[in-house]
């Protein structure tokens, strides 16, 4: 059987995908990350994903779905460069690993990304968790709501450091499990720094990252001994440059920041010992700092609380929760490059946007911290056409009530999300 031509072009044209209208936003007002100040109301146009327009005022654009957000202030979508999305602190974390399925774990982390994006954080980077690219992919396909996800996969670390799976484990437990190796993210000597690269590519990881110096929440002593050497670290950098990845350390101690730095990494994470003579040394290496004051707040308030932590951990959560502050205020004082990470899963979900209040409570500008969100988060993850509204980039938008440069607590009040030219949390009424 054929059909006619007429006929046949009617087919054919019932059998595209329909095209979605485009979608006109009227903004009160509009936050230029590029340029770090308001720029008055505009109207963004959005079509396939993507911001098409930037046109002054409330302007009617015919045949587009149009959001009336009048009083409210639109910025580029936030991007958090510190979190875990596979997990949240609470009382029970430390035997919860013991008790609970991988699949439990994940199916909690629903929740966590969905709290994220409706926070106005429209991607996020991952550093460390093997659930996060399986929510990455979820969120992909359209499964479960969330941000985009940049995922580390594993965390690499050394024997006995930050990330080595088997801290705290007893000699029974330890003997079990064998001693960890580079598949399991624990490495020794540059081989097995390399090798530990290729396992993460391997598992589809999109960034990397190591633990430089001990951390706070691992069951061991010390938080800022250095732990890897120049060379291995320099090992990873030099590898993950093959697969195109960027690495971002962990890292408290000055003495394991300054390795870090020299090694070549792309961001120094919580840096809470920061010298100024590693300060300056980032400076020229122009490497980025991600504070995350939201964790360090957070810990030091919880290390007061009997039995929240550990006390192995105690010591520990109480000097990173006085010290950080006073290192950022001394860094954004020198001229460090900062971007934007809470450390949110150490601190809670959903939460991400009192960093902001923190960073202006450090003494950083209102419209630098939210450059900090954006186009300074974008750089750090090579991503060009994230962090900005503007024709090209990803359609990523957040709409708050009124001025966040005169009143940063307005972050936490977001009244409208899209990502990806998606509305994912509507305007009320």
């Amino acid at each position: 059987m054929s059909l006619r031509p007429g006929l046949l072009a009617t087919a054919m044209l019932f059998a595209l995908p329909l095209q979605a209208a485009p979608t006109a936003l009227q903004c009160g007002d509009v936050f230029d990350a590029k340029a770090g100040r308001l720029i008055g109301a505009q109207t963004i146009v959005v079509d396939a994903g993507r911001i098409t327009a930037l046109q002054p005022g409330k302007v009617a654009v015919e045949g587009a779905t149009t959001i009336d957000l009048g009083g409210h202030t639109c910025s580029p979508g936030w991007i958090d460069l510190h979190v875990h999305v596979g997990q949240e602190s609470n009382p029970n974390s430390y035997s919860e690993g013991f008790r609970l399925d991988d699949v439990d774990f994940a199916l909690r982390a629903t929740l966590y990304t969905r709290r994220t994006v409706e926070a106005g954080f429209t991607s996020v980077r991952d550093l460390g968790g093997e659930i996060a690219p399986h929510l990455r992919d979820a969120i992909n396909a359209g499964t479960i709501p969330g941000p985009r996800i940049y995922a580390a996969g594993k965390s690499i670390a050394t024997t006995g450091g930050h990330a080595d799976p088997t801290n705290g484990l007893n000699n029974t437990l330890s003997t079990l499990m064998g001693p960890p190796g580079p598949t399991d993210g624990v490495i020794n000597g540059v081989d097995a720094a390399r090798q530990a690269v290729r396992q993460r590519y391997k598992e589809g990881s999109d960034t990397i990252k190591i633990t430089a110096t001990g951390g706070v929440l691992s069951y061991a002593r010390s938080a800022d001994a250095p732990q890897f050497t120049v060379e291995e670290i320099r090992a990873i950098v030099d590898t993950a440059k093959d697969y195109g990845y960027t690495v971002a350390a962990h890292a408290h101690g000055d003495v394991g920041m300054r390795r870090a730095i020299e090694g070549g990494v792309t961001s120094i994470e919580h840096g809470t010992f920061m010298s100024d003579a590693t300060m300056r040394l980032m400076k020229e290496k122009g490497t980025w700092w991600v504070p995350t004051l939201s964790a360090g707040r957070f810990v030091g308030e919880k290390a007061e609380i009997d039995g929240f932590y550990p006390e192995i951990i105690r010591p520990k959560a109480r000097a990173v929760g006085t010290q950080i502050m006073a290192t950022f205020r001394r860094a954004y004082a020198a001229g460090v490059p900062i971007a934007f990470g809470t450390d949110a899963g150490v601190s809670p979900h959903g939460d991400n946007a009192r960093e902001f209040e923190f960073m202006v409570e450090g003494g950083m500008p209102a419209n630098v911290a939210l450059q900090a969100a954006t186009v300074n988060a974008a750089t750090v993850l090579g991503a060009t056409d994230l962090g900005q509204i503007a024709p090209g980039f990803h359609a990523d938008i957040v709409a708050v009530p009124g001025n966040p440069l005169a009143d940063i607590s307005l972050t936490r009040k977001v009244d409208f999300v899209m990502k990806g030219g998606q509305v994912v949390k509507p305007l009320a009424n």
